[in-house]
């Protein structure tokens, strides 16, 4: 064998020992993974009264409705019925997944939508929280953030694609969801604490979502810096 096949042939080999799940951009101190095994136990006796009534997807679009209530509430100035709105919108969307795999209805059109509202709640709540404070510094605050997700979105989306490519996207790795999400200093629970402090501490705003934006960015460089060593 010629010495380039011989490396294209160990390169190959190297991608297929990769642990993702170890040795990927998942490790590091992230709430989501410690919490995940808790919040399943905790929801699972409610999705299987759920399952029988309600369809999975039924349950992404409701979760979505009281996320945007959750947005016009903080537009509004009522920032105590727009947190518990907020947190009454996690826990439903939590139970959309978990009624599925119940039931047997998993499916990828369920994951991707539940997905693309996800990102509809995440960015609706602070513009509508900044809409109602009209302050410019609180307005570039939040564009930031929002560009800090943009850039946290494309960064594991396309490192899911390129892993799934190369069949690293089993079930195993994947968790819970529809396809391979690669983990960030910022996921699920960190978002869900800080946007409830903000709702809750309007005062506090500027420098928690600045805080929540440089953390979001951190993630951005973890995968890219995992990617330069793993992904060639």
């Amino acid at each position: 064998m010629k010495p380039r096949g011989r490396r294209r042939k160990r390169r190959r080999l190297s991608l297929r020992l990769i642990d993702v799940r170890r040795d990927g951009p998942y490790s590091g101190f992230v709430l989501d993974q410690l919490l995940r095994p808790v919040k399943d136990r905790l929801i699972a006796p409610i999705a299987r009264t759920l399952g029988s009534r309600l369809h999975p997807t039924t349950i992404t679009l409701a979760a979505a409705a009281i996320g945007i209530a959750a947005a016009v509430l903080a537009w509004s100035g009522r920032y105590g019925w727009a947190c518990a709105l907020w947190i009454t919108n996690r826990v439903v969307d939590g139970l959309d997944g978990a009624v599925a795999r119940q039931t047997g209805r998993q499916s990828d059109y369920g994951g991707y939508l539940d997905m693309l509202l996800d990102v509809v709640v995440y960015s609706a709540v602070p513009i509508g929280f900044a809409l109602g404070v009209a302050s410019t510094p609180l307005f570039i605050a939040v564009i930031a953030l929002l560009a800090a997700f943009y850039l946290n979105i494309t960064s594991w989306l396309y490192l899911s694609a390129l892993l799934e490519k190369r069949a690293e996207g089993g079930r195993s790795a994947r968790g819970s969801t529809s396809i391979l999400m690669p983990s960030g200093v910022v996921e699920g629970t960190e978002t869900i604490v800080a946007y409830g402090v903000m709702l809750l501490w309007p005062a506090a705003a500027i420098p928690i979502i600045w805080i929540l934006a440089a953390a979001t960015l951190a993630g951005v460089a973890q995968r890219i810096a995992w990617a330069r060593r793993h992904v060639r």
